[in-house]
């Protein structure tokens, strides 16, 4: 019964599978279950032609498989060409300039960096920084940020 099933009514599905798996990749955006659903039309066409069942599923079978190990991953890689490579977080404060507020001889000071952020800072070779002072910001050591003076006011 199941048998007269398929080869019957197996285009159905097949369109199923389809659109069961568009569906899925429109919410993921992988790509995975694209290949898929390219793979179960590759198994509707063969049915098309009066391949049996089981010749379908092999069909489709391996054409998923190729479309995964292959034009998936070049896909994904040319999709990826295009990404901007800006640093973000705190990477992105290296190299930012600001002006320290507040000055403690030998301590820890306050710098605020020119995208308005307020750090806690001390200088790159230990010196003491004063208010008013021109500094760029070196590395970031946890939360304090490690400058080094620009100029001195």
């Amino acid at each position: 019964m199941l048998l007269e099933f398929l080869e019957s009514y197996a285009w159905i599905v097949w369109l199923a599978l389809i659109l069961i798996f568009v569906i899925i990749e429109v919410t993921t955006l992988e790509f995975t279950f694209l290949m898929l659903a390219v793979g179960s039309l590759g198994g509707l066409v063969s049915g098309l032609f009066g391949l049996p069942w089981w010749a379908q599923i092999i069909v489709a079978a391996i054409l998923s498989l190729l479309l995964l190990l292959i034009v998936r991953p070049a896909l994904l890689r040319a999709l990826g060409r295009g990404a901007h490579d800006a640093p973000t977080n705190v990477d992105a404060l290296i190299g930012l300039s600001g002006v320290v507020t507040t000055d403690f001889a030998g301590n820890p000071t306050n710098v605020k960096l020119a995208n308005g952020d307020v750090w806690t800072a001390r200088d790159l070779d230990g010196s003491p920084l004063l208010e008013g002072d021109t500094v760029v910001v070196a590395a970031i050591d946890g939360a304090t940020a490690v400058v080094s003076t620009v100029e001195r006011n």
